[in-house]
């Protein structure tokens, strides 16, 4: 019997990564498509260099493949409205036309949960309608509303939504909190920081991915921890675990928010409109589908996760900092404005 043959669209950023090695340990024929290899790559792995939005460069990257995971996307830290269309929606139609055409036996998209921006209710089920409010949301709903059409032509695709991920190795924005908190001062949350916020574990939502692959017929999952609470109290059991003295300070709201979409819009800050909107806002997911269909456990609470994440990143800090080239989930983020920001809170 041969090996199952997977396609990793993204595999050098950071989930796709991981994904990579847990495929890789489940004895698959393993490939990667991204515009840059990875330095972790092992050699068991195939590499195809190429642009999702190249139509060319996609069948390339699809030939012979029997199951595709699509995990390229521009993500908020891109800031950059052409880019979210140009490679989350047209590079997301060239991957689905490939693999129609190749005949691939099931699609994976890896979808977000930015497309349900701030939901009237929790929590958000799979029939919860979404309600993208900017653009990096827009473009991942166009891409999955790609994958019915596509699913209406006989692919079979399956879409998975992720809460916010976390985990060893996961950076972008999370490195600004770590290394707050490693040098002792205080992390603000908007008003009492009571908002309700759930994120996954990137193992887990691995995991996830696997098993709907390996489940045929189209569907669409919500995927988050099982194990979560406030986003005061996450943040709170993150600064005793650290013990540096950092402690957790709320901010109005209103005015954060306005600070926030201004300095991002004109430059300053590495947050994007997604972070402003939702970060004082409740958003957690029914994951009961999942679990039903998929047999699928996530195994880590937000608590263990905060807590690995940011050991990891304090054993790896030098060689994080002097790392250059990685994508914006594998790297340091300049703060910007936000290192004036921490000395007055």
């Amino acid at each position: 019997m041969s090996k199952t043959t997977s396609l990793i669209t993204g595999g050098s950023g950071y989930f796709g990564s991981l994904l990579r090695d847990r495929l890789l340990a489940r004895d698959q024929a393993v490939r990667v498509f991204d515009v840059s290899d990875a330095g972790d790559r092992k050699s068991a792995v195939s590499f195809v260099r190429g642009d999702i939005r190249d139509l060319a460069d996609v069948e390339k990257a699809v030939a012979g493949c029997d199951v595709v995971y699509h995990c390229v996307a521009q993500v908020p830290l891109a800031k950059d409205k052409e880019l979210f269309h140009s490679v989350n929606v047209q590079g997301t139609e060239n991957l689905l036309r490939a693999a129609l055409a190749a005949k691939v036996r099931k699609v994976i998209y890896v979808s977000s949960s930015a497309v349900f921006g701030v939901p009237k209710s929790n929590p958000v089920t799979e029939e919860t309608p979404p309600t993208p409010g900017e653009a990096y949301g827009r473009a991942k709903l166009e891409g999955e509303a790609l994958c019915q059409a596509y699913v209406q032509r006989g692919l079979d695709v399956s879409v998975i939504r992720p809460r916010t991920i976390m985990g060893h190795g996961r950076l972008g924005i999370f490195q600004i909190l770590f290394e707050w908190i490693r040098e002792g001062y205080n992390v603000p949350v908007f008003g009492r920081g009571d908002n309700i916020y759930q994120f996954v574990h990137a193992d887990d939502l691995a995991e996830a991915c696997i098993l709907a692959a390996a489940r045929s017929g189209a569907s669409t999952y919500n995927c988050g921890a099982s194990q979560f609470g406030t986003m005061r109290d996450a943040l709170e059991k993150l600064c005793a675990h650290a013990r540096t003295g950092s402690k957790v300070r709320g901010v109005p709201m209103s005015p954060a928010v306005a600070v926030m979409k201004l300095t991002s819009a004109v430059g300053l800050s590495p947050l994007g409109a997604y972070h402003a909107m939702m970060y004082g806002r409740s958003l957690y997911f029914d994951i009961s589908k999942a679990q039903r269909e998929l047999n699928w456990q996530p195994r880590y609470s937000t608590d263990q996760m905060f807590a690995e994440s940011y050991d990891w990143y304090l054993a790896n800090r030098e060689k994080i900092l002097q790392a250059h080239g990685a994508s914006h989930h594998r790297s340091a983020v300049k703060q910007g404005i936000l290192s004036l920001v921490k000395r007055v809170l």
